[in-house]
């Protein structure tokens, strides 16, 4: 079942920040994402528009980020079923200025260079995504992790590769956009053992680095709903649990995995 889910603000940030709004319609010409200046308001908490589509075997969750007071927003890995994207942002009254992209696979850009051209708006990927893949779009931007600022909204891009070599979770006040990094009940495939040991290194760091308060935002799910808070994925996950990288790495690569749940979605 098709489902998009809204979670609106309730309270706000600390850390301010003014930003681009898209060419729409009556809207100001886009301007390049900036650090905030002294004085602007502090951060909002966004809303978050919570996108399931689907083709085929593939079911993906897909997310829109909106700025409550400017309505700017960002798409965060959007793919498959582009009206579904045009309906969400007409209906959040809200105007696109960026297509986040979590890494190059198919089912993560297949939509970011259209609707970049369709809103004129940026797509931003990691320098180390961007030159492991070969990937190009339309208004393509190498990032790195300096946060950027769209409207009301700091995006804290996070390096974590792994599952590919430049994947990034992007951090938005208290939601972290996870991509194929980190599932609530488990995290991206492994192609070899480097990888693995690559993609502990990164889980550690958001174990590090989030609150318990932390809403997970993947790009999939296996049957439970996106936005669990850290402090429960934490408890549940068992690839959070491993004290090391060689022990990690032999059980993510194990031998007998059932293929074919990889594919499980839910």
């Amino acid at each position: 079942m098709d489902m998009t889910q809204a979670l609106r603000p309730e309270a706000r940030g600390t850390d301010g920040i003014a930003g681009p709004r898209p060419a729409v319609a009556g809207a100001p010409a886009p301007q390049p994402a900036a650090w905030r200046p002294a004085g602007v308001p502090a951060a909002v908490v966004p809303e978050v528009i919570t996108v399931r589509t689907s083709r085929g075997r593939m079911t993906n969750y897909n997310y829109v980020a909106v700025d409550p007071a400017s309505r700017q927003c960002v798409l965060i890995d959007p793919a498959w079923e582009i009206e579904r994207y045009r309906d969400v942002v007409a209906n959040a009254d809200a105007a696109p200025s960026a297509i986040l992209v979590t890494h190059a696979h198919p089912d993560h850009v297949d939509l970011a260079g259209a609707l970049a051209a369709e809103y004129g708006c940026p797509v931003w990927m990691s320098s180390e995504e961007i030159a492991a893949s070969g990937f190009a779009a339309p208004g393509l931007v190498a990032i790195d992790e300096a946060p950027r600022w769209i409207g009301g909204l700091r995006v804290e891009p996070l390096l974590t590769p792994g599952h590919t070599p430049g994947s990034v979770c992007y951090r938005i006040g208290e939601n972290l956009f996870t991509g194929d990094v980190l599932f609530a009940e488990g995290c991206g495939l492994c192609p070899d053992a480097d990888s693995a040991y690559r993609m502990y290194d990164s889980l550690e760091r958001l174990k590090r680095s989030l609150t318990p308060a932390t809403r997970i935002f993947p790009g999939h799910s296996f049957g439970r709903q996106p936005g669990r808070r850290f402090e429960q994925v934490l408890q549940e996950n068992i690839y959070l649990h491993f004290r090391d990288r060689e022990r990690f790495a032999a059980f993510r690569l194990r031998g007998g995995q059932d293929r074919s749940r990889h594919f499980d979605f839910r």
